[in-house]
Parts: C-alpha cells; sequence; structure tokens
C-alpha cells in the first residue's frame, strides 16, 4: 500500500506563490507517473500537472506558464505555484500512478484571496 503526504497549502494573497511537496512513505518502484489534481467546492477533481517516469510534463491550460511540476527523487514530487489567483482555490491531491493503480494523498487547501 502506497501512503501519499501533502504539504505547503495554505492561505496566498493573489499573485503570490506557494510549493506543494507530495511526499511517499517509503520508496516506490516502477512509478508510471506522479501528479497534481484539483478540486474545488461543487467542482469536479481536474489534473493540474503530471510528470511522467521519462521526465514529459502536462499541464491544465489554466496554469500553464504559472505551476511547474518537478520531482528529486523516486519518492517526493513538488508543485511550484506562481501568480495564484483566486480561480486557483481548491483542494490540491497528489497521485502517483504505479503498476497501473492510482494512489492518492488525502489532500491539502490552497485558498487565495483577492
Amino acid at each position: 500500500q502506497v501512503h501519499l503526504v501533502e504539504s505547503g497549502g495554505g492561505l496566498v494573497q493573489a499573485g503570490g506563490s506557494l510549493r506543494l511537496s507530495c511526499a511517499a512513505s517509503e520508496s516506490i518502484a516502477s512509478i508510471n507517473a506522479m501528479g497534481w489534481y484539483r478540486q474545488a467546492p461543487g467542482e469536479q477533481r481536474e489534473l493540474v500537472a503530471l510528470i511522467t517516469s521519462g521526465g514529459s510534463t502536462k499541464y491544465a491550460d489554466s496554469v500553464k506558464g504559472r505551476f511547474t511540476i518537478s520531482r528529486d527523487n523516486p519518492k517526493t514530487v513538488y508543485l511550484q505555484m506562481n501568480s495564484l489567483k483566486p480561480e486557483d482555490t481548491a483542494v490540491y491531491y497528489c497521485m502517483f500512478l504505479v503498476r497501473g493503480t492510482n494512489y492518492w494523498g488525502k489532500g491539502t487547501l490552497v485558498t487565495v484571496s483577492s
């Protein structure tokens, strides 16, 4: 069982920055991809950013040029969020795709005030 723990959420003013981190409880072999999703109140969960085992990245159009996904070892993935907007307010979840199975963290709340 893979356990993921997110950190770095909080309250920030519009235009500010936050860096989210997601760490697995142990080193994991065969990670196919790592990603960040978000869910705003009353909305469906949506993909924010994804990074594959090969290093390819994918971003939602709404965050391109503002957010950057990265990883520094097999256990940790980051989301650098710059130029935050009130519409970025949501619970952010990290996801690891391991041998065809999605594992999720419990989420961290990001609130952007106008």
